[in-house]
């Protein structure tokens, strides 16, 4: 197996994860996100692991802000079992929370990507599971039209602009605006080089 775009990971912090999902029992995590460069300590009910695009999240029930959250594995800094029960979440309640978002990042308002593909690219996209809940069909031409839903657009965005020329987004507004200014923004640094 080749993989790519895997993060390092400690070993020890997989494990000691995998024990207390076991085990049933609450971790004390300080954790790093990247997306906020930011630390934090937190007290959390492991739910389950997911392996998502070559690397492990943790989905926990977190008691510091009483809901469900996702954690990258390899985020976490430092990792406690602590003799407390875990906070047990339904699993439908765990599915529902990842199949209402895009990719593993949540949050924002719902909304429906549009995106129409061109008959070159439609051999690929076609095939492809964006997400449980999309929509494909192909036009007169061969394009490839693919409805999906999704809250925040991030890995969307990657996930589009990864098609360059061979994709258009038709909707939302934004999206489509975020998309093309990225391109030119790309456009713009690769000119100066």
């Amino acid at each position: 197996l080749l993989t790519f775009g895997t993060r390092k990971m400690p070993l020890e912090h997989f494990s000691v994860v995998g024990a207390a999902l076991f085990k049933r029992r609450r971790l004390k995590i300080d954790y790093y996100a990247r997306s906020t460069d930011a630390h934090s300590t937190r007290e959390v009910s492991p739910q389950r692991l997911v392996h998502y695009r070559e690397n492990w999240y943790l989905d926990t029930w977190c008691h510091l802000r009483n809901d469900l959250r996702s954690f990258s594995v390899d985020g976490i800094r430092r990792i406690e079992v602590i003799d407390t029960p875990a906070k047990e979440v339904a699993l439908t309640s765990l599915d529902e929370y990842l199949r209402k978002s895009y990719g593993i990042v949540r949050g924002g308002e719902m909304q429906r990507a549009k995106l129409r593909f061109t008959p070159e690219r439609a051999r690929w996209v076609a095939s492809e599971v964006w997400h449980p809940d999309q929509l494909g069909s192909f036009d007169r031409e061969g394009r490839y039209l693919l409805e999906l839903p999704f809250r925040d657009d991030r890995e969307l965005v990657l996930d589009v602009m990864r098609h360059g020329p061979d994709v258009e987004v038709l909707a939302p507004a934004a999206l489509r605006r975020k998309v093309r200014e990225l391109h030119a923004a790309a456009a713009s640094l690769n000119a100066a080089a």
